[in-house]
């Protein structure tokens, strides 16, 4: 085929219309141009591909295998041009037209998800990755370029990346409805003296705080149940033991339904968190839209607990 200009794709447009129409009289009304001006146009278009597109059988065209292939590539390549148009409205408004977004465990199960779909709202055609990771992993995937921004928990050090603090949270303890602490307005330390725990097993944490905390004050508890971040509140719930976690995750995991009290808890347990990002991000219209969306979050999840 000769070069593509702007008369071919004139002509391809024609063809399509035929091919749909299935005669030159209904194609020249459907395009309001005359019947001779699309019978030139496939003319024209069958000379320069090479091929011919219909068979003249009785007045009447039909539309031969070629033709077919054709079509179903016009419509990819329709296809394609509509993708296209919706990337450079994307561009247009958030300086790029897609995001790979790394984000810790604590902040996956609503308040990222949450930014996400600010941002399909703005545009259902941007396309955003999601990925789960510790928050070293995600420092990692950042700087490698495998993620364009990452929520972490701070603190973070980092030569090549820039950190900047979101919002600090002091922890809550959740306990099952039917616990005999549940009456209390307020859990402190002394009050998980033999008490059964249920902590996260993040692999990423040598330590755990809580632990650490009962250990400090000379604490013995009854036993502890590790578990996957994204168990935690279900097990509370199954009435296994209490915790004490972030606020952000707790809101996020517990339903209506859940047999679960979230009380204040002292002394304060305080989990910051942030984004990191590469120097080129700084300014990107995109992570300005993040931000702005993200402070009304913020003031939702660091609210005092009902």
């Amino acid at each position: 085929m000769a070069d593509v200009t702007i008369h071919s794709l004139k002509a391809l447009a024609v063809f399509k219309t035929l091919y749909e129409a299935g005669s030159a009289s209904q194609a020249a009304r459907t395009l309001g141009i005359t019947q001779s001006g699309v019978s030139r146009s496939l003319a024209q278009l069958e000379e320069n591909l090479g091929i011919q597109l219909f068979l003249r059988e009785k007045n009447r065209l039909v539309a031969t295998p070629e033709a077919g292939e054709l079509y179903d590539e016009i419509l990819r390549l329709m296809g394609n041009i509509e993708e296209l148009r919706h990337s450079v409205l994307a561009l247009k408004e958030f300086g790029t037209s897609r995001l790979r977004i790394a984000s810790i465990p604590g902040l996956s199960f609503g308040f990222v998800p949450s930014l996400v779909a600010a941002l399909l709202e703005e545009n259902r055609r941007f396309s955003v990755s999601l990925d789960m990771m510790s928050s070293h992993e995600v420092q990692l995937a950042v700087e490698s370029s495998h993620a364009d921004i990452g929520f972490v928990t701070l603190p973070v050090a980092s030569r090549v990346l820039e950190v900047e603090p979101w919002f600090t949270t002091e922890a809550v303890c959740l306990l099952p409805a039917a616990h005999p602490l549940a009456d209390q307005a307020r859990i402190g330390i002394e009050d998980l003296r033999d008490q059964h725990l249920v902590i996260s097993n993040q692999p990423s944490i040598s330590t755990n705080p809580l632990l650490e905390l009962v250990a400090r004050h000379g604490i013995r508890i009854a036993g502890k149940t590790e578990a996957n971040i994204g168990t935690i509140t279900a097990l509370v719930a199954n009435g296994v033991g209490v915790t004490v976690m972030n606020p952000v995750t707790a809101r996020d995991q517990l339903s209506s339904g859940d047999s679960v009290v979230v009380r204040p808890f002292h002394p304060a347990m305080t989990f910051g968190f942030g984004l990191v990002y590469r120097g080129e991000w700084k300014r990107a219209r995109a992570l300005d839209f993040l931000r702005e969306r993200g402070r009304g979050l913020v003031a939702r999840y660091t609210a005092s607990p009902g």
